[in-house]
């Protein structure tokens, strides 16, 4: 089976293109950390995304901003300018739920807007039902950040 999850930060801007057919597509690369013998290091795993998904990755974080990709990895190679054939292995991520923005929202007007654990899924129906993207403030959780504490017997618990 061929799926990958990770977490890390942009190194730079997503790349965003477009295919002479008009689809998006954007290339990046994540720095993830890793620790080997106790001492912390990071790889940094090149990845493309297609699409939608492409457009909302692009619009919604910037370098630096920390997300998880899921997806599977693949590989191509081609010839370069040289005549050299490169091998590369890159992630292919999902095109419908391959990403989840980490970053708390930022206080700032420099970049772009994020909201933390906020999925592409959510980004998508958001834009389509309220014309843009609308920040998740958890308002459907009348008990978040409420101050109160909820007293709940483990005999009314279902399980």
């Amino acid at each position: 089976m061929n799926a990958v999850h990770i977490i890390g930060r942009l190194t730079r801007d997503l790349e965003l293109k477009y295919t002479q057919n008009g689809k998006a597509v954007g290339t990046g690369t994540l720095a993830v950390d890793r620790y080997s013998k106790g001492e912390k290091k990071a790889d940094f795993i090149p990845f493309v995304i297609w699409e939608k998904g492409a457009e909302n990755l692009a619009n919604f974080t910037k370098k630096g901003s920390r997300i998880s990709l899921s997806g599977s990895i693949q590989t191509r190679s081609y010839e370069n300018k040289d005549g050299q054939k490169v091998f590369v292995v890159e992630l292919l991520v999902d095109s419908y739920n391959g990403f989840d923005l980490l970053d708390p929202k930022q206080a700032d007007n420099n970049g772009p807007e994020t909201t933390q654990g906020l999925n592409h899924n959510r980004v998508l129906r958001e834009n389509a039902q309220n014309g843009g993207f609308n920040d998740y403030t958890g308002a459907e959780d009348p008990f978040l950040k409420s101050g109160q504490t909820i007293d709940i017997q483990d005999s009314d618990l279902p399980f």
